[in-house]
């Protein structure tokens, strides 16, 4: 557990959980999921003691739930909020460890991208003077949004004009945003993977065996645009709540202001604005999965008709000649040409030359050709 006091002048962090209210700025609880519920006794008392609430039994179970999709709720005095992150593979709490993560997590199957699209909610509860987070052991976002959390606290970032959150809404559209990232990332190298199989599947001369790893990848990109999806309308909720805030006159930008709330609905589009391109991406991945797919049977549809017309062509030219044979063959007694010395160079000569002329015939009119060049 990591408990972080953040002002406009400073960052301090602490693994004791706070038993007032502070006396500037506000407070960052980050736990795991099993961490929180060990220790949720504790967490509620510490709640109490800064913001005079504590959180009621069903989010709490929300909160546990390790299954939730993403959504919105509140109360008249916090918000809640779920949202689901990139996670490599499955990363269950040990529950001899709390807050650690298990030493052989499960593996998926499939290209090594594929396994990039598993997920794990995070939860926020966001109070007045409090941002509690609960999220999977082991939470990769937490611990790159603290290490960026300390950066922009330099003195450097403070000259660059790196402004630290504002409050705990502020700050839990950033590490938002920061999971959102994750998923434009995710989708370049499903893009890459993607074309990868398109190059692979158009070449006539290969044949294609991957089409396991080709329907997982479709089924992932259904997942994914679900998963965004229920994203997408867990922050236009959360918009509309915040639509309906209202401007507290005399307190600071930070904690209700005019300023501060105007910079939350700006940051708030930018997120929502983010997941729609990753749906947006998403959705024309499995519209180029599926057409690569057509392209490639109807690909294989043209080398067989291909294929068919040329022999059909060589029958063609082979059957009068089979006509011929058969005619000499017979058992008659008298056939023309069957009894001269030069009747066999006849019946050749005949034959060579309805084989040129057919062939000619058939090249002309592209029977013999390949439409794929």
């Amino acid at each position: 557990m990591r408990v972080f006091h953040i002002t406009p002048n400073g960052i301090a962090e602490s693994d004791s959980l706070p038993a007032q209210a502070p006396s500037s700025g506000f407070l960052w609880i980050a736990c795991g999921r099993r961490e929180f519920e060990i220790e949720q006794t504790q967490v509620q008392a510490a709640l109490q003691a800064v913001g005079k609430v504590m959180l009621v039994d069903l989010h709490i179970s929300d909160l546990l739930n390790n299954q939730l999709p993403s959504h919105f709720d509140y109360t008249s005095q916090y918000d809640i909020l779920v949202f689901r992150r990139l996670t490599a593979g499955h990363s269950e709490t040990d529950l001899e460890h709390p807050g650690q993560p298990l030493t052989q997590p499960l593996r998926r199957g499939g290209p090594p991208v594929l396994r990039h699209i598993d997920t794990n909610p995070v939860g926020f509860a966001v109070f007045d003077r409090v941002l509690l987070t609960v999220h999977p052991a082991s939470c990769t976002v937490l611990e790159q949004y603290a290490a960026r959390l300390r950066a922009s606290d330099s003195t450097t970032a403070r000259a660059a004009g790196v402004n630290l959150p504002s409050g705990p809404a502020d700050l839990m559209l950033r590490i938002i945003n920061h999971m959102v990232d994750g998923f434009l990332e995710l989708r370049r190298e499903l893009t890459r993977q993607l074309d990868h199989w398109q190059t692979e599947l158009l070449q006539p001369s290969t044949r294609f065996t991957n089409w396991g790893s080709l329907l997982d990848a479709r089924k992932s990109l259904h997942q994914l645009d679900q998963i965004c999806e229920d994203q997408r309308a867990a922050i236009q909720d959360w918009i509309e709540a915040l639509a309906g805030w209202e401007v507290v006159e005399g307190k600071a930008d930070h904690f209700g202001g005019a300023k501060g709330l105007e910079l939350l609905k700006i940051r708030s589009r930018d997120v929502l604005e983010h997941i729609e391109r990753v749906i947006h991406h998403v959705r024309r991945l499995e519209q180029n999965a599926e057409t690569a797919v057509q392209m490639h049977f109807s690909a294989q549809s043209n080398r067989t008709n291909d294929i068919m017309r040329t022999l059909t062509a060589l029958t063609a030219i082979f059957l009068p000649l089979n006509l011929i044979a058969g005619i000499f063959g017979m058992n008659f007694e008298f056939i023309p040409l069957l009894h001269l010395q030069t009747g066999f160079w006849w019946a050749m000569g005949t034959m060579l030359l309805i084989a040129v002329v057919l062939t000619g015939l058939f090249w002309r009119k592209r029977y013999l050709a390949r439409t794929g060049r």
